[in-house]
């Protein structure tokens, strides 16, 4: 017999049911965590395309070998035809061959073998990653060139700090970020991202794109911020490539107008006022450029300069108060054998760090628990009240109670025992994973006074401190930084920071606002615990005065 037959890989099921696990959250992207079940979805589909070309190959095979046998026996044949089928066994297997043979041949290369492979794509498709996942991984990486200043060329070839797995960009790489960001109006990233795709064609990389469509791309998004003369430059380049563009040959004309229409405003402006401007330029070329004092700079401009460890340094004065210290708390039982180790990060808001205070093996329960409950982190709508998601806040978290491992309850307990304050009316402990240039920008834990409404449903009162694990070193990027106040804390795994949100009065300390850097190289795990005012009415009495 001809005919073939396909067996298919027996774990389509239990690959489907993880899965359908995977993807009861969505927004990949927004977790690295999660995003690592996709690369063992993809590593599985692998193996199914190559049951199907295994199976593909063994068909071409026996099909190649009919045709072998069939070429060697006709050549034979027509030597002699009338002495060929003079024999009557000869005579009988050409009409078994026509009849029987030549059909059963026809059903096999008509045969489909794609059928288990395709049916298996079909059915995992539904929990890929969507347009949404793709778009938000590509801004992600803009994200990450503007904060860290990094240029599209270091980017393209993967030579990141802390790299373990370098991955160079393609040609359609830097055309479809591009594409993205002319899809946005974004035509700063547009132009940074086809030049770089332009010039890995120039250096002679193999692609299916052509110089021509990247150019077009190019000359219109230089032409929308302004500098004509350069996109005329680059629409004559073209034109030399494809004289017959029709969109190229009508940009040609207007942007030629333009650039004429241009020098003749600049040639009729009075020689007074451009006098004047030459005179200006000389004497600001004269004094020196005050650099802005670190409180002027507006505050995106602040918390990316942080993000880059370029923050402002303590006076030595104020350096010198720092300390590290052995701490048990007023001799908290816990602690009295075995104290926690603790450093001051920042005096003013009081910044303090705790070193080995959760385990690895805690960690790792942690991550377990959380991950599959992992959803898209929210923020708290100050209009409506209500939790919604951000673009500013590109995370998963998942929430964990004492009730459901014993270990959190540990947790929650060590808290108590460092800070003095009742754990009863804090906040979940909150897992928070971060996706592909994860960060969540500037923002206040506390709710202000222009948000009386923020925590009333939790009955508990205003955020009075937060407690922050690092559960993960992070190769670069990912600090937490207080723009205010210039400081910076950089994760390292098993230690915690705290700091009160509030003064002693209850009011809000307006310094602690602070934001979580995007993370460049590397996989951030944190949790935290958010404590409230009820409850603490004896283990922090008010204060009297306002700030104190």
């Amino acid at each position: 017999m001809l005919s073939l037959r396909m067996e298919l890989p027996c774990w389509c099921l239990l690959l489907l049911s993880c899965l359908k696990s995977v993807s009861a959250a969505n927004d990949f992207y927004t977790s690295i965590g999660q995003m690592t079940d996709l690369l063992y979805t993809e590593k599985d589909l692998v193996t199914s395309l190559k049951d199907y070309i295994r199976a593909e190959e063994n068909k071409l095979e026996r099909v190649k070998q009919w045709a072998d046998k069939l070429d060697s026996l006709s050549a034979t044949a027509t030597q002699d035809p009338e002495g060929f089928l003079g024999h009557p066994v000869n005579a009988f297997k050409l009409m078994k061959r026509l009849n029987t043979e030549w059909r059963d041949l026809e059903s096999l290369v008509l045969s489909d073998t794609t059928d288990g492979f395709i049916s298996n794509l079909t059915i995992q498709r539904q929990y890929f990653p969507t347009d949404e996942d793709q778009t938000g991984a590509a801004k992600a990486l803009l994200r990450l060139q503007d904060t860290y200043k990094l240029d599209a060329h270091t980017i393209s070839t993967g030579d990141l700090p802390g790299v373990k797995h370098k991955s160079p960009m393609t040609v359609e790489d830097c055309y479809e970020l591009a594409k993205i960001a002319y899809t946005d109006v974004d035509y700063y990233h547009t132009e940074l991202w086809m030049a770089q795709a332009l010039k890995q064609l120039e250096e002679g990389e193999e692609s299916t794109l052509d110089k021509v469509t990247v150019l077009d791309y190019l000359s219109y998004s230089i032409y929308q911020q302004g500098d004509i003369e350069r996109a005329l430059k680059y629409t004559k380049d073209l034109l030399l490539l494809d004289p017959e563009h029709q969109r190229a040959k009508g940009n040609l004309k207007y942007f030629e107008f333009q650039l004429e229409k241009q020098k003749k405003a600049a040639a009729d402006e009075p020689p007074k006022k451009e006098e004047r401007e030459k005179r200006d330029v000389t004497e600001k070329k004269k004094k020196p450029k005050k650099k802005p004092t670190f409180q002027l700079i507006p505050e995106r401009k602040k918390y990316e300069m942080l993000c880059r460890g370029e923050g402002i340094r303590m006076t030595p004065r104020r350096e010198s108060r720092l300390f590290c210290r052995y701490y048990d708390n007023h001799r908290n039982p816990q602690f009295v054998l075995s104290p926690a180790k603790q450093q001051d990060e920042w005096d003013r808001p009081y910044i303090v760090r705790y070193l080995d205070v959760i385990s690895d093996k805690e960690i790792e329960k942690v991550k377990q628990l959380a991950k599959p409950r992992l959803r898209r982190a929210t923020v708290h709508d100050p209009e409506t009240g209500k939790l919604t998601t951000a673009h500013y806040r590109v995370s998963k978290s998942a929430w964990l109670t004492g009730y459901e491992d014993p270990m959190i309850d540990t947790i929650n307990q060590r808290i108590e025992d460092l800070t003095g304050l009742e754990m009863d009316t804090a906040e979940e402990l909150q897992v928070a994973n971060y996706g592909v240039g994860g960060q969540y920008e500037p923002h206040f834990d506390f709710g202000r006074k222009d948000e009386p409404d923020a925590f009333k449903e939790l009955g508990t009162g205003n955020r009075i401190a937060t407690w922050l694990f690092y559960m993960s070193d992070v190769a670069a990027g990912g600090a937490t930084v207080f723009p205010d106040v210039g400081a910076a804390v950089w994760p390292k795994k098993g230690t915690a920071v705290f700091w009160y949100n509030l003064f002693a009065s209850g009011e809000g300390d307006y310094s602690t606002r602070h934001a979580a850097c995007p993370v460049l190289v590397g996989n951030k795990w944190v949790s935290n615990k958010w404590i409230h005012e009820r409850g603490q009415e004896w283990r922090r009495p008010c204060g009297l005065n306002e700030t104190e």
